[in-house]
């Protein structure tokens, strides 16, 4: 089982696949501007929960791209559901590769999706390229809360930066960090402990299945990391950035 399989079964019940909560989520819209005719891009879209937030809340239009099937299809379930498919469209493919005309964006979010780019840098480069002059960007990105982390485990995250080297690098693409909005403990032990139940329901559903045991220890695993090391040392936030105009 490959880990994209696990994160279809870890998710089952969850819309939000970060550690934020949807009044987060309708925060950083409102923040950024958005209302009705706002356009946004989302990439690494997951199942579209901030696209249709938005929409309803903000009257906002937009699209969303994702390379999981599942998660592209849930995705639609909803957008159908909420009578949105006049207005959000999903796309099914690598974000890196989305081809959209540049500068036409209100909103360009990529919220815990950098890897998209292979990196936090790469990611505000791309972004930068979707949005209007006056637009946004919203990036939800983990970072080191302490200077001292454990060799062992930041060996095994050697993409996760230091929020200061964050803003290092987001004002050296040329972008100011107008707000931010942290993930609370409980927002990171909802976000976790969600996986988990996902887990736990797939295996007590799944008695028989030849991959069972892989599962159990991925979910024993992720349980391991997180009491150990995550939720001392890994933040994650949501920052609203404006381009450099001065």
């Amino acid at each position: 089982m490959n880990f994209l399989d696990f994160k279809d079964i870890a998710e089952r019940d969850m819309e939000l696949v970060n550690p934020v909560s949807s009044e987060k989520v309708v925060e950083i819209g409102r923040l950024a501007g958005l209302a009705p005719g706002k356009q946004v891009i989302d990439f690494g879209c997951g199942y579209a929960e901030a696209l249709v937030l938005w929409a309803e809340r903000f009257g906002s239009s937009g699209v969303g791209i994702d390379f999981r099937p599942r998660a592209v299809q849930r995705a639609r379930d909803k957008i159908s559901a909420h009578n949105l498919e006049q207005r959000i469209e999903i796309f099914e493919g690598k974000g890196a590769d989305y081809q959209y005309p540049p500068h036409s964006y209100n909103l360009a979010a990529c919220i815990g999706a950098s890897f998209v780019w292979s990196g936090y840098r790469q990611a505000l480069q791309a972004l930068k390229e979707a949005i209007l002059p006056e637009g946004r960007i919203v990036i939800g990105e983990p970072y080191w809360q302490k200077d001292k982390v454990p060799p062992e485990f930041a060996r095994s995250q050697p993409e996760i930066h230091s929020e200061v080297q964050l803003l290092e690098i987001t004002h050296q693409c040329g972008l100011d960090v107008a707000y931010v909005l942290r993930a609370s403990p409980q927002d990171w032990d909802r976000y976790e402990a969600g996986n988990w139940l996902g887990l736990l329901r797939w295996i007590d559903e799944n008695p028989e299945h030849a991959e069972r045991q892989q599962v159990i220890d991925h979910l024993h695993e992720s349980q391991e990391e997180y009491f150990r090391y995550g939720r001392e040392y890994f933040g994650w936030a949501m920052y609203l950035l404006h381009p450099v105009k001065y």
